[in-house]
């Protein structure tokens, strides 16, 4: 993609700066260092505390012998990320992976595979290894990133994800579920399993297996709701959205229903009125994101303004009249997707169109 020649406003730079200073704000850190040998202790004694979404990502066997191998040769070992909780105890914001295998191999009886280039340390345990190895592998360091009380949720979870990028790791959707468990997010995940939805927004299965549908799901009532708190940065925004609607739903069981009755008639409307339903064409087999939002949240807007047009006919509404226009596949293109201007854009087209039923 081209460079934009374009250069960014004096109010456009201070804005930047301001968002610079908020978020460097949320991260406040101490440096330590811990042996192996009280790493692996620690760990088996259940000090420390390993966040849900970490619990179901773990390591082959390949994967935790090369580690161990790693250990072993006194390769430098990324560092540790906690957080020290009110209480005092260290949650591990990453790297539970690596003291999990720590704790296996010291006390756990973990058999090591196929090495290389340690070839003659395949198969073994740490109890056959000679007491002097198995003191020097203790004594090792590993070091450690100690994030203080105040770092919230959003920001250890977005560590996590920026530190993981390449890896296999849970994905925004799956965090929020394992970080976030309540009753909002699981009438997400009721909802995220609709045919309909699948039947008007297909996925590949990759992202289908990594709850791509909740992420959908989340978006369009988040997004649907108000975007006064929204600072271009989605994950953020998503994580505080579900979080404060897991408390809203617990508080009142009854907005359930309502929220239910709120998606159904969002595709509904889409069923009925939208030749394609999410997807570009009859037969594409994936859903841009930026089209879910745009049609999903801008039909969740129209009906809130105008109800009546659930009953319009599809001829009354014409979508045909203007869903294919350059101008709709523009606002919808990726560049500066997740910008606040760009998603208020794409979302009040939709709108827009639908309340004035395809008329400019």
């Amino acid at each position: 993609m081209a460079r934009s020649e374009v250069r960014p406003t004096v109010e456009e730079v201070a804005l930047a700066e301001e968002q610079i200073v908020a978020q460097s704000k949320r991260i406040d850190f101490f440096l330590t260092e811990y042996s192996v040998e009280l790493l692996a202790q620690k760990v088996r004694d259940g000090e420390y505390v390993v966040p849900d979404y970490q619990r179901e990502f773990t390591w082959d066997e390949r994967r935790k012998s090369r580690f161990i191998e790693s250990l072993i040769m006194g390769l430098p070992i990324p560092f540790i990320f906690f957080w020290e909780m009110p209480d005092g105890r260290l949650e591990i914001v990453d790297g539970s992976q690596r003291l999990r295998t720590i704790e296996e191999f010291v006390y756990g009886g973990l058999q090591l595979g196929e090495l290389d280039p340690l070839t003659h340390l395949s198969g073994f345990r740490f109890d056959d290894l000679p007491e002097s190895r198995q003191r020097k592998i203790k004594n090792r360091s590993v070091r450690g990133i100690v994030l203080n009380e105040h770092a919230d949720e959003a920001a250890r979870f977005d560590m996590f994800e920026r530190i993981n990028t390449s890896s296999m790791i849970a994905n925004n959707a799956e965090i929020r579920r394992g970080a976030l468990k309540g009753p909002f997010l699981d009438v997400v995940t009721e909802l995220a399993n609709s045919p309909l939805l699948a039947q008007l927004a297909p996925l590949p299965a990759k992202t289908r297996r990594e709850r791509g549908y909740e992420e959908l799901v989340t978006r369009l009532f988040a997004y649907g709701d108000g975007l006064a708190e929204y600072r271009d940065r989605p994950a953020d925004f998503l994580f505080a959205y579900s979080k404060r609607m897991n408390s809203a739903f617990a508080a009142d069981p009854t907005l359930a229903d309502s929220y239910r009755q709120r998606f159904n008639a969002v595709l509904n409307f889409v069923s009925q009125n939208f030749p394609f339903g999410f997807r570009k064409a009859e037969k594409s087999t994936t859903t841009p994101r930026t089209r879910f939002e745009s049609i999903a949240i801008g039909v969740d807007r129209a009906l809130a303004e105008q109800p009546e047009l659930a009953d319009r006919s599809a001829d009354g509404i014409n979508v045909a009249s203007w869903i294919s226009l350059p101008e709709f596949q523009e606002i919808t293109s990726a560049d500066g997707a997740n910008a606040i201007k760009r998603l208020r854009g794409r979302i009040d087209y939709v709108k827009n169109k639908l309340v004035g039923h395809g008329d400019d």
